[in-house]
């Protein structure tokens, strides 16, 4: 049996000799980006990616992103109980890495990042109008992360039941959602790493009965 290095998170990953960068981003990688779009109660825009996303639930659909400190867009949808979901892509990546900037909050990442907004029709936080793919939601929970031991984290859970679905026509072939048509990008692991998703990397496999 191969012998794995350990360590315990609680006393970091530099207890592992030449281990400079902790790894755990890198392992659980490549990651969907939530890239948020909001508004403040005082109708400022707001658009910000999140690697910590996910879809949490089919019916109703409940997708979900994790933010580390009380930022904007947690406030954002926690005040007004709306967002929307925007797919990044590798035509986007340059855009959306520019909404990531950190900014005061009265700072407009739409113009920040020379994004056109497109009206959403269920909520009132914008679209992002080039994106193939963006999901309006209604905010369902704010959840403060706990530990193990029970205490608070600054980390704060985002979720939002799916009201409503805009998708680029030319992403459905033949009934199905083609994934890789889109070219989504993902983040990876380290300091700078994003991953595509292209046609090359599918493969097929079914669950068994």
């Amino acid at each position: 049996m191969t012998e794995h290095h350990f360590y315990e998170p609680r006393n970091g990953h530099k207890t592992i000799p030449g281990l400079a960068h902790d790894p755990l981003n890198a392992i659980v990688a490549p990651r969907p980006i939530g890239w948020i779009s909001t508004l403040s109660a005082a109708g400022v825009r707001n658009l910000a990616p999140y690697s910590f996303f996910s879809l949490y639930n089919y019916r109703p659909p409940i997708i979900g992103f994790s933010s580390i400190g009380w930022k904007d867009s947690v406030a954002n949808a926690t005040a007004t109980g709306e967002f929307v979901w925007n797919l990044a892509t590798r035509a986007l990546a340059a855009a959306m890495n520019a909404s990531a900037a950190t900014v005061a909050a009265d700072v407009d990442e739409f113009d920040l990042a020379g994004l056109e907004a497109a009206p959403s029709r269920m909520v009132a936080p914008p679209r992002v109008a080039v994106s193939p793919v963006s999901f309006e939601c209604r905010l369902t929970q704010t959840l403060r992360l706990e530990g193990a031991d029970g205490a608070a984290l600054d980390t704060w859970l985002v979720l939002g039941e799916v009201v409503g679905i805009h998708i680029a026509p030319g992403l459905i072939e033949d009934g199905a959602y083609r994934t890789a048509a889109a070219h989504p990008i993902l983040r990876g692991g380290g300091p700078a790493d994003y991953f595509e998703i292209a046609e090359a990397a599918r493969f097929a496999m079914r669950r068994p009965e």
